[in-house]
């Protein structure tokens, strides 16, 4: 079978991270970017290394890169110069004294436990041994009183070791020497074990950069701090999917399409000045579009975007009735809205949260088996057209392999292997699906994200929209300032840049009563800082309400809130 005639499928994988860095004083408050760095950026591209044959669209966040780049100067300052590390978490394993105090070996102890434990602790009998020391001191803190340095050692080093990738573990003689030795880490260890963390940090960018000038990976950028663009064009957009949602009090945020520019021109600029080139395709943040969306990003050159399978559904029923080919026959197609230079795909969200949701408990060959099977059945439905059928598997590239056995080994070998040997189906990349198939035209499209086809993650609920009043009020204040000339040069550079990290779309994904509290606290504290640190660096004082928290979870979704089904589970 000739490569025309094969199905098209495209796996794209997303990387992001919001910005944890607090510009003013250059501390990471939370360590996620160089955790999933370790564990899954360094892992996505050693199982498509070891696949020649295999094809796949990586998208980043440019906000992302710039992290994983200031962490991996800050830790090769810190091994070569003795520069202190901005990261709490790094910093102690680098620190020779440990915590004394009591409550602070607590505080400590407890953030070299935040990880799945099934997947992440369970599976070393040593860190599982430590994990529940640490649960007994939360009944008994008096106890923190006998910890010794030792166990905060051999806690900070596990910890890093379970957020290995797994082929590292399985390639690196020195991280298995480190799981070996099981306990009574030294310092030379914890520093071995950071200079194995620079490393991998500092090869990231240069990893995918090889793949993609091998042509194996088209790598493609989210606008510079992942803002829901749509609605900083215009709230109203939310009523697309959602007719008489409640929005915000403060009405429509102010300059909202100068900064949907400001975010892709400075987003391409990232992108460039760490891959050398300017990509040809956008994920939107979270999938969100509209039909000035799409257009905008045509402007600037974008060859094609992607977005959620609901997205399409509800923009074809704005023209067909209400009604939809149940067959599903339409999903499997690029599109071009009228008078928009930038076609669009749609994920499949069957396939793609089978990767999210289901398959982590399944055996590796059963899940594979599985999705192999359902793409053989969209080849044989569309048998007829197939030349013309592109099937879109696009998630979350980091967060599902937490909940994974091995970080998710198994399955994305076999995955890659399978897919790559199989003589009906064609792994691709979007830019050359499009090389091969003709978008089909779209008459409209009904603004809305990759989750439900709706903004509802991001607006509209009384936490959500607080958030969002938060941010115009800022906004307000920077555009008044601007006016009256008292906000220029470095200083407007700095608040520019400070307003975009507050405008990403990371903060209102979690507020509501439906998240968990400590990550809703954690995410909102932070949020905070970053607006109070916008007006500090306009000369403004920061508003009274910006010391109080206003939402607080309580919730427990699947896999922590990390991750979200393309369509609402039936209740």
């Amino acid at each position: 079978m000739s490569a025309s005639d094969k199905l098209k499928v495209v796996l794209c994988w997303h990387m992001h991270q919001p910005q944890y860095q607090d510009l003013l004083s250059g501390d990471y408050h939370l360590p996620w970017t160089y955790l999933h760095a370790t564990k899954d950026y360094i892992d996505m591209a050693a199982h498509l290394r070891a696949v020649p044959g295999a094809r796949a669209v990586v998208n980043f966040a440019p906000i992302l890169l710039e992290q994983i780049d200031d962490y991996a100067r800050q830790l090769h300052a810190y091994l070569n110069q003795g520069t202190p590390i901005r990261d709490t978490l790094l910093a102690a394993l680098a620190n020779p004294v440990l915590p004394q105090e009591p409550a602070a070996r607590m505080v400590l102890a407890e953030a070299c436990v935040r990880a799945n434990e099934h997947r992440l602790i369970d599976p070393y009998p040593q860190f599982k041994l430590l994990a529940d020391m640490v649960r007994w001191y939360r009944r008994h803190p008096e106890g923190l009183a006998y910890v010794n340095e030792g166990f905060l050692a051999d806690l900070l080093v596990w910890y890093h070791l379970a957020w290995m990738g797994e082929t590292t573990r399985r390639r690196d003689e020195r991280v298995a020497r480190l799981m070996d030795r099981q306990s009574g880490y030294t310092l030379e260890d914890r520093r071995q074990l950071l200079q194995i963390i620079c490393e991998q940090l500092g090869s990231v960018v240069e990893q995918y950069r090889a793949l993609a000038e091998q042509g194996q990976v088209e790598l493609s950028m989210t606008p510079y701090a992942h803002p829901i663009m749509p609605l900083l064009l215009d709230t109203r957009a939310a009523q697309d999917a959602m007719p008489g949602v409640e929005l915000p009090a403060g009405g429509q945020y102010p300059g909202g399409e100068e900064r949907v520019r400001w975010h892709i021109v400075e987003g391409i600029r990232v992108f460039e000045r760490y891959f050398g080139f300017r990509p040809a395709g956008c994920w939107p943040s979270e999938g969100g579009v509209s039909a000035a969306t799409l257009r905008l990003l045509g402007e600037h050159g974008f060859r094609w975007a992607a977005s959620g399978e609901t997205v399409l559904a509800n923009s074809l029923k704005a023209v067909n009735g209400g009604e939809v080919d149940p067959t599903k026959r339409w999903l499997h197609a690029p599109y071009r809205l009228e008078e928009a230079a930038t076609a669009c795909f749609f994920r499949d969200d069957g396939l793609s949260d089978a990767i999210g949701f289901k398959y982590a408990d399944w055996h590796a060959d059963d899940a594979v088996g599985d999705f192999v099977h359902h793409l053989e059945n969209i080849a044989t439905a569309c048998a007829d057209a197939r030349q013309d059928c592109v099937v879109s598997v696009i998630l979350d590239g980091e967060n599902a392999w937490e909940y994974y056995p091995n970080n998710g080994y198994y399955f994305l070998s076999a995955l890659y292997a399978r897919l790559a040997d199989h003589p009906t189906i064609e792994l691709t990349t979007f830019s050359a699906a499009l090389d091969a198939v003709a978008p089909r035209p779209l008459a409209t499209l009904t603004a809305g994200s990759w989750v439900y086809g709706s903004f509802s993650t991001w607006i509209g609920d009384t936490d959500k929209n607080r958030g969002w009043d938060m941010l115009i009020d800022a906004k307000r204040v920077f555009d008044r300032l601007v006016s009256e000339g008292r906000l220029g040069g470095e200083r407007l550079e700095r608040a520019t840049r400070q307003l975009a990290i507050c405008e990403g779309s990371d903060w209102c994904w979690w507020f509501g009563d439906y998240n968990p509290a400590n990550s809703v606290s954690a995410f909102e504290r932070l949020y905070r800082l970053h607006l109070a640190n916008l007006y500090q660096i306009m000369g403004e004082a920061p508003p009274e309400y910006l010391a109080h928290s206003f939402t607080h979870g309580g919730g427990s979704p699947a896999t922590g809130g990390v991750m979200r089904q393309g369509q609402r589970p039936q209740a």
